[in-house]
């Protein structure tokens, strides 16, 4: 049930919103993990830059799978919604399966490493085999946001906390397991990532299959059919297709800088720790799609409270101390790669500043029901930060790995730019219509 205006406070939004930011935070943390694990090879600069390649195509797929988490919890309100809701998610999964494949085991494959990703000849196998571990990751990670929309949806958030916690225990035992035998490569990078997220999306499956059996069979905000959940769909999957190329770009234009493999691996451990920072504000839009309706006010309130909170912990590590020790100690990084990646993390630090507010008005759109504008904001987002990238890579390529950081701020504080541009132009043309809307809705919801 959810809560009403009468005993809604600053304290139960924080009571919905922690277990969500702490499963997203761990989610980075399982990077970190594997991150750590290929830093002990001996060739580790090859290593992470070839496993930095891979994710960076992997994460395209990824990223279309894991909207069934948001599709879900937005329209599965009964039995029958979620029966619609899984034959879309095995038709979505089967279509990206049918893209990655034809990745992983053709010369295509070649070619995108190769003379996209611009890869040495000696890494494409290597990064090939990474791949062709990785798209299977895909499929358990979209049944798991299938499982974590239904769970969302109910309210009960600790179990993505809780499936979390269990996914990084088996991670990091087979981590150490793989330090201690001595036999490190990239494809055990990705075997670690592959058992984890099995583990996980096990335990959202046991916990959704639960909370189904509970539900109606039918109920009044139902969706008719597999087409009403694409046309939901199609607009995040549109916006994000653009958003996803940011990283391979980036990939690329590092790819051409003075010193590849460095510049590849000093981007991907920074960028694991911002990401790390960043995961536990990175829900800040499920306040905004639950609670702004009818406590704007307090949306706005919580927003300000938590917002700049990311940028001061970037900073903290960035210029004191405690950031060499996390980087040395935490991460396993030492010599010229610890100096890289630190400076990488700096530039970061607009990222961290702008992130927590692109979400809130990302959320805004969903509330108002124009989630095309997306499109609009993470195109700026992604043409930003590819004129970034041509001129850092043109002009000054010995920053090496602090030209991807660079193209992702610049990029991040464009996207925040369009966004908000766009939701105060709708909220003063029809802000009011839409509330009125949205009260109706969380009316219905409370009757359900």
């Amino acid at each position: 049930m959810k809560k009403t205006k009468e005993n809604l406070n600053m304290k139960s939004l924080f009571i919905f919103f922690i277990p969500l930011a702490l499963s997203a935070s761990l989610v980075t943390i399982s990077h970190i993990i594997i991150n750590s694990t290929l830093v002990r090879a001996d060739n580790s600069e090859f290593i992470l830059a070839g496993y930095a390649i891979a994710m960076s195509l992997f994460a395209i797929t990824e990223r279309l799978g894991n909207l069934l988490r948001q599709t879900c919890s937005s329209l599965v309100r009964d039995k029958e919604s979620y029966k619609l809701m899984s034959h879309f998610s095995f038709y979505l999964i089967g279509s990206l399966m049918f893209v990655a494949f034809a990745v992983a085991y053709t010369p295509a494959g070649d070619f995108i490493f190769a003379k996209i990703f611009g890869a040495k000849a000696s890494m494409v196998d290597d990064i090939k085999a990474i791949y062709q571990v990785l798209i299977i990751v895909t499929i358990f990670s979209a049944l798991r946001c299938l499982a974590q929309g239904v769970i969302i949806y109910n309210r009960q958030t600790k179990w993505l906390t809780i499936g979390m916690v269990i996914r990084l225990a088996a991670m990091y035992l087979l981590s150490l397991f793989f330090i201690h035998t001595g036999h490190i490569t990239g494809v055990s990078g990705a075997l670690i990532f592959l058992i984890g997220m099995i583990v996980e999306c096990s335990v959202s499956f046991i916990e959704a299959r639960s909370l189904v059996h509970k539900m109606p069979e039918k109920h009044e905000l139902k969706i008719e059919s597999k087409k009403s959940i694409f046309k939901f769909y199609s607009p995040l999957m549109l916006s994000s297709v653009i958003v996803v190329m940011i990283g391979p770009a980036i990939n690329i234009a590092l790819g051409k800088t003075v010193n590849i493999e460095l510049a590849i691996a000093s981007y991907a451990i920074a960028l694991s720790v911002t990401q790390l920072i960043l995961s536990l504000f990175s829900y800040i839009h499920q306040i905004v799609i639950n609670f702004y309706g009818e406590h704007h006010a307090l949306v706005k309130k919580f927003l300000l409270v938590v917002g700049f909170i990311p940028c001061i912990l970037v900073a903290i590590l960035s210029y004191t101390p405690l950031g060499v020790l996390f980087f040395e100690h935490v991460i396993g990084v030492s010599g010229r790669l610890l100096d890289a990646s630190i400076q990488v993390f700096k530039v970061t630090m607009l990222m961290a500043l702008v992130f927590p507010f692109v979400d809130y008005f990302n959320g805004l759109l969903m509330v108002y029901k124009r989630t095309k504008i997306t499109i609009f904001s993470q195109g700026a987002n992604f043409i930003v930060t590819l004129i970034a990238l041509i001129i850092g890579v043109t002009f000054a390529a010995q920053w090496n790995g602090t030209i991807g950081a660079i193209g992702l701020s610049l990029g991040s504080l464009a996207e925040l730019i369009v966004v908000g541009s766009f939701v105060q132009a709708i909220e003063r043309k029809d802000g009011k219509v839409a509330m009125f809307q949205i009260k109706g809705l969380l009316k219905a919801g409370k009757n359900r």
